[in-house]
């Protein structure tokens, strides 16, 4: 199979010198000097700190709440996604523009704002019957705001070049809605549904600002692994900070190598 050439970009040894060079520059060294750090702890404290029950509900905590979040934004921004691509309505670039809101506005302020609303004295805290802030729940909200745009951004391109025609089509040849949708639709937004939520859940285990004000840092309750690195970095525990970020970044490599294993399993031949 021939390489393919481009007319425009240099040729194809240059341009993947610079992409590795890049990427090593800016990922792979980075990460690897993080994980020869945590090489200074000696087995037995690697030992305790896996064992560690307090760092045990905190990765259950960070990640269980993120793919909670990238799961109901994947329903949630599927359809947002789905009614700006195919309605024109008044308002309809309003809409679009506060789809990116959570990018511009930065995540502290967007936790201080989720707080003072859902608080138990909140604006709407006060008014609702479960309680959201200081519980898990808030947790799951502030990381549904900030994660949002990664899904509607993904699947707005897939589902504009979707032809209507395919779908008016498949009706006319009596498939029902759910048939159209599951046949016709499905197959072509699933490998870019799965992108939006892969790029939502890494965007989620990670995040800090917006969580840190709502959750209230309740240790065995609401306390998640970004805290318990700032925590360790304040007792000047360097090492022991790295060892939770090698955590964070081992498990979730392994799950996002799942999530683009599943996708080029389902991915359609071009």
């Amino acid at each position: 199979m021939s390489r393919r050439t481009s007319p425009v970009i240099p040729g194809f040894g240059l341009t993947l010198g610079y992409s590795i060079s890049y990427l090593a520059l800016i990922v792979l060294i980075p990460l690897g000097a993080m994980l020869l750090f945590s090489l200074q702890l000696s087995a037995e404290q690697w030992w305790r700190l896996l064992g560690n029950r307090q760092l045990q509900f905190s990765l259950q905590l960070s990640f269980g709440t993120a793919l909670a979040a990238a799961l109901l934004n994947g329903i949630l921004g599927t359809i947002i996604a789905w009614v700006l691509v195919r309605y024109s309505f008044p308002g309809r670039r309003i809409i679009d523009a506060m789809v990116d809101m959570p990018f511009a506005l930065p995540t502290a302020v967007a936790g201080i704002a989720l707080t003072a609303l859902y608080a138990p004295n909140g604006l709407l805290g006060s008014l609702l019957p479960v309680k959201i802030a200081y519980t898990p729940l808030g947790i799951t909200l502030a990381l549904v705001f900030v994660t949002l745009p990664f899904v509607v951004r993904t699947l707005q391109p897939v589902l504009a070049d979707i032809p209507r025609e395919v779908e008016e089509a498949a009706a006319c040849l009596g498939a029902r809605p759910l048939q159209v949708f599951r046949h016709v639709l499905l197959p072509s937004l699933l490998p870019a549904w799965l992108t939006g939520f892969a790029l939502a859940f890494a965007r989620g285990v990670g995040e800090y600002g917006s969580v840190v004000f709502i959750a209230g840092n309740i240790p065995l309750q609401t306390e998640i692994l970004p805290l318990l690195i700032v925590a360790k970095l304040d007792q000047y525990d360097y090492p022991g900070a790295t060892a939770i970020g090698v955590i964070m970044l081992l498990v979730s490599f392994i799950l996002l190598l799942l999530i683009n294993l599943l996708q080029r399993r389902i991915q359609p031949p071009i």
